[in-house]
């Protein structure tokens, strides 16, 4: 017998998480031009790193012959700092990303079960079901989570409750009042994980701070990444604010120096560069701006998003989902954007907002793409 059956069914019966095309694949498969590609199919920062998390990479590189601080008290001293809470109550990740793959391996086990909604990350049951647990996945509202529809979903097999704020693919938000009510309806035995990966792109009028629902709801966490605003996503760094009893667990299931050198002095320094942040959120609500006004001009429905991406529609051709057709015309012409059909959008794409002249050349690759 094959040593492969011997896996977990629930293993072997994961579909592989599948991230957007990188520059390089994209160059060799269409015989293109690297430079001349424009990616915005992964949500990154187009304004890049910051200069300060540059300079602190630099001073960082003659000292990779050491293992990194395994306990990451600079970059915890840092938010603690910034975010006003306590150094026991922070766990850093490797991506919060991590983060999730740790909160899963903590709570969840065959028999075991967590609770998300449609169209929402698809780490979420992934990580559920490398645990053998089982995926409840509540229908969307007009892409939205349905909160109501989630707490009902609650079983007492349910350990916890994944919701993304703003969330991916769809860019949809629930605004602080929601999620205070859910989290005081919730049974105070599950773990509500919300997932902020876009919090700083979140219009300031909508904003809210989560971090101070952790002194009521002890079952609560909330992920953050430096990843996105501040463009960090190739060093891979996250964190999580939790009590001080879950950070407790989560670090007896983390991976020794999860976080390395390179990454944990970036993130510090991006701490501080609340210029670059700002400049950032500047151009991310600018270029939404831009894509949406271009959308309406192709007659192009889109979900209107709170984070750095939109997706937007596709028309059908005789009742065929042309998503795909599409991402492949947009590919040929060199712009990488992100199907969505395995979040059961298989009319739309998400493109990542980029900078003005990223934004306006996808613009017309789109119009022209459109014609066939």
């Amino acid at each position: 017998m094959d040593v492969c059956e011997f896996s977990p069914s629930y293993v072997r019966g994961i579909a592989p998480y599948q991230p957007g095309k990188p520059i390089s694949e994209v160059a060799r498969e269409y015989g293109l031009d690297e430079s001349k590609i424009i990616k915005l199919a992964s949500n990154e920062n187009p304004m890049g790193i910051s200069p300060l998390a540059r300079a602190a990479i630099e001073r960082e590189i003659g000292d990779l012959s050491r293992y990194p601080d395994g306990n990451a008290f600079d970059l915890k001293a840092g938010i603690s700092r910034k975010f006003s809470i306590d150094q026991a109550q922070i766990v850093v990740g490797n991506g919060s990303n991590d983060l999730l793959e740790m909160l899963a391996g903590a709570f969840l086990a065959p028999g075991r079960a967590a609770v998300f909604s449609q169209h929402a990350f698809a780490i979420y049951p992934l990580a559920t079901q490398a645990r053998g647990a089982q995926c409840i996945s509540v229908p969307a509202k007009q892409f939205a989570h349905d909160l109501d529809g989630m707490l009902a979903a609650i079983t007492p097999a349910t350990r916890i409750v994944f919701i993304a704020n703003p969330n991916n693919p769809t860019g949809t938000f629930a605004a602080g009042p929601e999620i205070e009510r859910f989290l005081t309806r919730s049974p105070r035995d599950v773990v509500v994980v919300l997932d902020e990966a876009y919090n700083q792109y979140i219009p300031e009028e909508a904003r809210y701070d989560s971090l101070r629902l952790l002194a009521a709801h002890p079952n609560l966490v909330v992920l953050r990444t430096f990843s996105k605003i501040y463009g960090l996503a190739g060093l891979r760094v996250g964190f999580g604010a939790m009590s001080p009893a879950i950070a407790d667990l989560l670090n007896r299931v983390r991976q020794p120096f999860n976080v390395n050198s390179l990454a944990l002095a970036a993130a510090c320094a991006a701490l501080e560069d609340d210029a670059f942040v700002q400049r950032s959120f500047e151009n991310n609500r600018a270029g939404m701006r831009q894509l949406e006004q271009g959308f309406r001009g192709l007659g192009l429905d889109f979900i209107p998003s709170c984070a750095n991406f939109v997706s937007f529609a596709v028309p059908r051709e005789a009742g065929k989902p042309m998503g795909g057709v599409i991402f492949e015309r947009l590919l040929r012409a060199g712009v990488i954007v992100r199907p969505i059909g395995g979040y059961e959008m298989p009319d739309h794409l998400r493109v990542t907002v980029g900078t003005p002249a990223e934004n306006d050349a996808f613009l017309r690759a789109i119009a022209l793409s459109l014609k066939g």
